[in-house]
């Protein structure tokens, strides 16, 4: 047999640098990443699949995103090599997706991934009928047979051979999982939650959590964002000391851990060991955004200054490196520069030794700096002493050793940013930065930062010039240099509308109130499902596919689903509109013994069943914002962390929690009431602590 499998299927490598692919026009840096190679890769869309169509091809469909590392490898082992891009263009028409920009399309295929294998993952590697039904995939496959797995060559010939011998066959299997993807879960209840619901969720988070390191589970580990705000509302409920501890735990392991940039503020996607110590290096905006809004909350129920500090540096490094000068916020940094991942943010002793100078020694002891490192033999930075203790031990002033700590942080910043950079992903995704623009909006009131405040303003000014139609209607994803493009999806619409409501209840401006309202309108109208409750993720205008997805899992961010009857929930409390209430309702209860089971999985919804099991209340504060008392009850509602309240302030007929509502002697005055039932109104701040006491 020849040694090139080329070769054997009579094509030279060098016809492939006549290939021209279809991608130079896309905006999408993951695909431009693939622009030049010498696959005759196509973007999603009708000139693929006519044309597989048409020649009867299977599609090969790759997806990926920029920040993917294993997507960079196996690009570079494969999709850069003639032989197997020979092999690729002969057999099969090729299509990449960005998963970032297409989440249907990558929801879609992972199940059928997930359901074919076992697992799922990128880079993703599937096979679909012309029709884009799917009938095989994996994951990363690797030039040569190795970790179990066969060679990418081998099992592209492979399928060939088994479409040209046995199409019907295969297309009969395409059917079947494509049948399995079909079946959608029912989102509608009336049966109401289960009373223990969540002790059984607790009860069943403890026997996951990792009593030594924090967290849930083995490695990887991923920041559990959505469990932790769950355990803090629990705490706040009932005082559960255990649930406050699993919270605070982890928070404390990751904030010291590698997970966390050191030295430039913000977390990376996941850690690979189970101590939270080697990150994978990539740093993604909407994992910044649960997780500053994580921090921020343990804050407020704890005050300990260590979760400040971690939002702070979060949300600073956002504004700095992730931030378009317009206001939008871009999607992410890649794991790798120079083509080696983590470079850019790892350290070798003699380095810090030479930029530190006589302060090194006390920067080593604390950040676990050694000769012979922690990681491939550099060192990944992380807390391994608690700086009071390093202090102690040597006789310093704790405080005076915390800013030699800062400026040393500072002095290797400015080094490290002489380096070469990842690369960027500087796509502005609506969802995300719907993520963002919330985290902003409450630590800009919680930490009185006007600069949050400011800059979550720009924000949504930005999204609502480039990627809002005329209509009202959503777009998902804007590039600079390019124009919006893509169908808006559920998380887009139900993610901007809670960080609206979230500006809203930081501006009390009364057009993010109306957005949002517009947003929910618009999602209700188009992505209902009429038939089994709850939301699809696309738009019943949407491309047709061979499945329309219903995501109702947590995974990295909430599910699109829990967020839409989060939303819907927070409205009712403003509006008293029952159509909202009852169908966040029925959505949440048809979980309930789902969520008692698999709590980690169904945390955003377990946020849900604690607002609907407790007792949320309406806050009115009738007066001129800018009025010195208007402020001074605001600052009451404003104490503490307050995740069941809404709170809307003002003199108008706009927001109907504030309609008919009347002041005492001409001054401010407020309103506190429990499903609009409300207690007598009150002027000072005492009356209205004593109310919300």
């Amino acid at each position: 047999m020849p040694e090139d499998p080329a070769a054997s299927i009579g094509i030279r490598c060098y016809d492939n640098f006549h290939i021209m692919t279809h991608l130079h026009d896309e905006t999408s840096p993951y695909l431009l990443q693939h622009a030049d190679n010498p696959v005759d890769w196509y973007p999603w869309g009708d000139a693929a699949l006519e044309r597989a169509r048409e020649e009867n091809k299977p599609i090969f469909l790759s997806i990926g995103y920029a920040a993917c590392h294993w997507c960079h490898v196996m690009a570079h082992e494969s999709f850069e090599d003639d032989a197997t891009a020979a092999i690729m263009n002969r057999h099969f028409i090729n299509i990449k997706v960005d998963r970032e920009e297409r989440p249907d399309l990558d929801s879609i295929y992972m199940t059928a991934v997930q359901a074919l294998t076992g697992h799922g993952g990128w880079p993703m590697s599937v096979f679909l009928t012309p029709e884009g039904k799917p009938f095989y995939g994996g994951t990363y496959y690797p030039p040569t047979p190795r970790y179990g797995m066969p060679a990418f060559q081998q099992v592209l010939l492979s399928i060939a051979d088994t479409w040209d011998t046995r199409e019907g066959d295969v297309r009969s299997s395409a059917a079947k999982i494509t049948g399995h993807l079909q079946n959608n879960f029912a989102l509608t209840s009336d049966a109401g939650l289960p009373p223990a619901l969540i002790a059984q969720a607790l009860q069943q988070l403890s026997t996951q959590f990792d009593a030594e390191r924090g967290g849930f589970g083995e490695a990887p580990k991923f920041p559990p964002s959505m469990t932790i705000e769950f355990l803090l509302r629990v705490f706040l409920r009932n005082g559960d000391a255990f649930a406050l501890h699993m919270a605070e735990l982890t928070l404390e392991k990751m904030a010291h851990g590698g997970m966390y940039d050191q030295v430039g503020g913000g977390f990376a996607r996941y850690s690979t060991d189970v101590r939270w110590l080697v990150p994978h290096f990539e740093k993604m905006l909407y994992d910044n955004a649960l997780l500053a809004r994580a921090y921020l909350h343990a804050w407020q129920v704890t005050g300990k200054p260590l979760y400040k500090r971690i939002v702070e540096e979060t949300l600073d490094w956002v504004l700095r490196d992730l931030s378009h000068e317009d206001g939008g916020f871009y999607s992410s940094y890649d794991a790798d520069s120079e083509g080696e991942e983590g470079l850019f943010y790892v350290w070798q002793k003699a380095e810090i030794d030479a930029i530190l100078g006589t302060d090194a020694p006390l920067f080593n002891a604390v950040y676990g700096v050694t000769e012979q490192g922690n990681w491939e033999g550099s060192n990944v930075l992380h807390v391994a002493r608690e700086p009071n203790d390093v202090a102690q031990e040597r006789g310093l002033d704790s405080a005076e050793f915390l800013s030699k700590l800062q400026s040393a942080r500072h002095k290797l910043l400015a080094v490290r940013n002489q380096r070469i950079w990842p690369g960027l992903d500087d796509k502005v995704l609506t969802a995300w930065n719907g993520l963002m623009l919330a985290a902003l909006s409450e630590a800009g009131v919680a930490l009185q930062r006007s600069d949050y405040i400011a800059a979550a303003v720009r924000n949504a000014d930005f999204l609502q010039q480039r990627l809002r139609r005329e209509n009202g209607r959503l777009l998902r994803t804007w590039k600079s240099g390019g124009t919006a493009r893509y169908n808006a999806y559920l998380e887009d619409y139900s993610y901007l509308a809670d960080g609206l409501l979230a500006l809203y209840q930081a501006t009390f401006d009364e057009r993010w109130f109306e957005w949002a309202q517009e947003l929910i309108v618009l999602m209700l109208t188009y992505f209902s499902d009429e038939e089994n409750g709850g939301f699809f993720d696309t738009s019943a205008d949407h491309e047709a596919l061979v499945h329309r997805p219903k995501t109702i899992q947590d995974n990295a961010t909430p599910s699109p689903n829990a967020m839409a009857a989060r939303v819907l929930l927070q409205l009712y409390l403003y509006t008293g509109n029952n159509h909202y209430v009852d169908t966040a309702a029925r959505m949440t209860a048809a979980l309930g013994n789902v969520m008692a089971q698999y709590p980690s999985g169904f945390a955003h919804w377990l946020g849900n069943a604690w607002l609907l099991l407790g007792e949320p209340r309406e806050i009115a504060i009738i007066g001129e914002v800018a009025d010195p008392q208007t402020q001074q009850l605001l600052a009451v509602v404003r104490e503490q962390f307050r995740p069941n309240a809404a709170v809307a302030v003002g003199q108008n007929e706009t927001i109907p929690l504030l309609a008919d509502r009347t002041q005492i002697d001409n001054r401010p005055t407020a309103y506190v009431c429990r499903n609009f039932v409300c207690s007598l109104p009150v002027i000072s701040a005492e009356a209205l602590r004593n109310q919300l006491t």
